[in-house]
């Protein structure tokens, strides 16, 4: 079979090393963050000389020379971050004592299910997939899926608060940074990313590197009940991604259109013009939905592709073998994506400044292709020093020979299908384009051709990225069959912390922007942050694109661990068990979008009808004598979006359990194909379709382009047609559309951990009947 350079020691070593590095790498980011004080400093006369000695260059700020009081400023901005922290901390915490509770009756449910599959015995039992050998018990599977289930929820929680921290930690930092250029705020948001995406990507690795050696201990040798027990983790982390996401978007969409609709429609305000009483809470909502949410939710791709290359390749030749280094590959690769992230990011921080705001957008782009390019020689090393040159991997039912160049060729395929699906996603949604700036266009004859039009862009930006996925799925599992395509997702996944570090940016700037235009600051620095905003949402974009496409292959390679599981030979669409199951779970997207979709609306109602009181009967906010009630407006917020997440997480919760115990695994299957291939398709064109809409009222508003003059200026009809677009496009893009990726892993994984159940006591009504 061939020799694996890389020792086991050494893999116990570089995986954790990796890992520390990266968690160390975030807190430097976090210290360089923190050295821009948000407290007003005390000039000594020569302070401009000081500054010129230090910089090379004169770093006077615009306030003094326009003759702005500088110390008012920031002691605005200070007061403004403290608020969006304060909304963004208390929605979470609310959020998270939800969410604790359904942890603790899930993990109950865990245990109680997989624990009754042998009647709760003690005894060993004879392996899955080799009757010749003898297996732990059962109940020490259901003991230990549920401890990796609850170990992934909190790492999950973990990640989006931490996420939110940081965020909220530097948004006012941006702001006042941006008074000495563009490229001092870039840095400082996009550092601010940095800690976020190293600290995810690095706590993730840890902590399943943990998991498996503790698991170790009492497994031995029984590699196949080991890293089963492990799926536990992916599903922990996406189940609190889900209720995150779900809940997170909610909040943020519905502060987002109350704000939009009564600020910039009916009262013709600016963004974030602090009169505007759902302004902080449309600033929480950034933090809460697209910071907390997003890390979450990327958080559990990671964790669920990684346990569904470790359950395939424990009974593949690595796991029969017991060759502790090939078995962990898949953390391998994710070590190696730390340090490469972590090269690229001094790309973007120190190697290059941006000195003008045309300079950002390919920057950020820049990192991705780095990242990417840098990624392909580190998998080449890690394929060539931990693997075999020859190897069996599982593959329903036998054993299929595989070369590791093979599969250094499935991991490359998932990187750069990632790269296409994150620069087309960036054609659809980005305003230098054709696509956008044809949605703009139609808007000088109202909102209903601007809705057309935006909708037949996202219904067309799904056919390249589908097709990227589909040659991954042909490559990689013609090479390396189910395991090809989970190492294809990690591949996808594998500049994690660069891609969350891009996606993080955007929210930063956006409240960078809206502490800038509540603090009166000058309309040059609005102009500053506005430009680091657009190229955030580009980003924002790209990152929701990475997320579906590494979700698409994910939710695929844990349905091939699913059916190999629960011991289903074929997945024949012919049978009316799996065709029943097919037809539904197609459906089941539309359902929950249909939730989540309504769930905003709400809200948004309840908000619009707030802000329009707040108009009406509190004197002298309009003319700025009065100050609006914002903390009203974030308890709406609040209610609604714990309150509406409840329906749409227990539909993605309860489906596989009800389906697996009433109907059985064959259609189950059928439910799983169903849900992937619908969902896939309405999460990017959801996605695309309110990018596309946000980006077109932004080309407008920015007026940088003849063409985009004849459209505007703000509150003109053109610019009002955009706004209800917009406004339309925000629960897609923030809400329904990334949710919709979580639904389909979700499902996928939860199947997965529940398949010794299922295949034993499920299909209760066929049985019947």
């Amino acid at each position: 079979m061939g020799v694996v350079w890389l020792s086991d020691l050494g893999t116990q070593i570089a995986i954790p090393a990796c890992a520390v590095l990266g968690i160390a790498f975030s807190l430097i980011q976090w210290f360089l963050v923190s050295r821009v004080k948000v407290t007003p400093e005390h000039h000594s006369p020569n302070n401009g000389a000081d500054n010129k000695k230090k910089n090379g260059y004169n770093d006077s700020l615009i306030e003094e020379e326009e003759g702005l009081n500088d110390h008012n400023v920031v002691i605005k901005c200070a007061e403004i971050q403290n608020a969006i922290s304060e909304g963004a901390n208390s929605f979470l915490f609310t959020e998270y004592q939800y969410v604790g509770v359904f942890m603790i009756a899930f993990a109950i449910l865990i245990f109680l299910f997989l624990g009754s599959v042998e009647g709760f015995s003690t005894k060993s039992q004879p392996c899955t997939y080799d009757k010749t050998r003898t297996c732990k018990p059962a109940l020490a599977t259901a003991l230990f899926s549920t401890i990796s289930f609850v170990l992934g929820a909190i790492t999950s929680v973990l990640s989006g608060y931490f996420g939110m921290r940081i965020a909220t930690y530097a948004n006012a930092r941006t702001t006042l940074e941006a008074r000495k250029g563009v490229g001092k705020a870039f840095i400082v948001a996009f550092r601010s990313g940095a800690v976020m995406g190293f600290l995810l990507a690095a706590n993730g690795l840890l902590v399943l590197w943990i998991v498996v050696n503790a698991f170790k201990v009492y497994y031995g040798d029984d590699w196949e009940g080991l890293f089963e027990s492990i799926t536990g983790y992916g599903l922990g982390g996406s189940s609190m991604a889900l209720f995150g996401r779900v809940g997170g978007g909610i909040y943020t969409k519905a502060a987002d259109v109350g704000a939009d609709l009564v600020g910039k429609v009916e009262r013709n305000i600016p963004e974030d013009d602090p009169r505007n009483p759902a302004v902080i809470a449309d600033n929480v909502g950034d933090n809460v939905g697209d910071i907390a949410g997003m890390g979450s939710d990327l958080f559990g791709s990671y964790a669920e592709s990684s346990c569904a290359a470790l359950v395939v390749a424990s009974i593949s030749s690595f796991g029969i073998n017991h060759d502790f280094t090939a078995m962990l590959y898949p953390l391998l690769i994710s070590s190696m994506g730390i340090v490469v992230c972590l090269i690229t990011t001094l790309f973007a921080t120190d190697f290059f400044e941006i000195k003008a705001v045309s300079e950002i957008e390919p920057a950020l782009k820049k990192q991705l292709i780095i990242s990417t390019a840098i990624m392909t020689v580190g998998i080449a090393i890690v394929s060539w020093i931990a693997l075999p040159s020859s190897f069996t991997i599982f593959n329903f039912g036998a054993q299929k020979v595989v070369k590791n160049w093979q599969l250094f060729l499935c991991v490359c395929v998932g990187l750069w299908a990632g790269l296409i699906i994150g620069f087309v996603t960036e054609y659809y949604t980005s305003n230098a384009y054709s696509p956008v700036q044809d949605v703009a266009d139609s808007c000088r004859t109202g909102a209903a051709t601007n809705v057309i039009f935006g909708l037949a862009l996202g219904y067309k930006s799904v056919i390249i990225p589908i097709f990227a996925i589909a040659i991954s799925i042909f490559v990689s599992f013609s090479f390396a069959a189910m395991y090809g395509i989970a190492v294809a997702a990690l591949g996808m996944l594998s500049t994690i912390a660069t891609g969350l570090a891009i996606d993080a940016y955007g929210p930063i700037s956006d409240n960078a922007g809206g502490i800038a235009e509540m603090a009166g600051m000058s309309h040059r620095i609005r102009e500053r942050t506005d430009a680091l905003d657009a190229a955030g949402n580009t980003t924002a974009a790209i990152g929701k694109g990475f997320a579906i496409g590494s979700a698409a292959l994910v939710s695929l390679a844990l349905f091939g661990a699913f059916v190999s599981r629960a011991a289903i030979s074929t997945v024949d669409v012919l049978t009316p068990k799996v065709f029943i199951g097919l037809i539904v779970g197609a459906m089941l997207p539309y359902w929950f979008s249909a939730m989540t979709m309504k769930s905003v609306g709400s809200a948004a109602l309840k908000m619009v009808e707030e802000v329009r009181r707040q108009f009406n009967d509190i004197p002298g906010i309009m003319e700025g004598t009065a100050k609006p009630d914002y903390a009203t407006c974030v308890k709406i917020s609040t209610d609604a979006s714990i309150k509406e997440m409840i329906p749409p997480g227990a539909l993605v919760m309860l489906t596989p359990l009800i389906v697996g115990i009433l109907f059985g695994v064959e259609t189950l299957s059928g439910v799983l194909a169903g849900s992937l291939v619908s969902g896939v398709q309405i999460a990017i064109s959801a996605s695309n379709t309110g990018g596309a809409w946000d980006n077109a009222k932004k080309y407008i508003e920015a007026g940088a382009s003849e063409h985009a003059r004849t459209l505007g200026p703000k509150g003109s009809d053109p610019h009002k047609a955009a706004v209800i677009g917009d406004t339309i496009g925000d629960p897609l893009k923030d809400t329904s559309g990334p949710s919709l990726n979580i639904l389909i892993k979700l499902m996928a994984v939860e199947s997965l951990v529940f398949a010794p159940f299922f295949a034993t006591h499920g299909g209760i009504l066929f049985k019947i009947f």
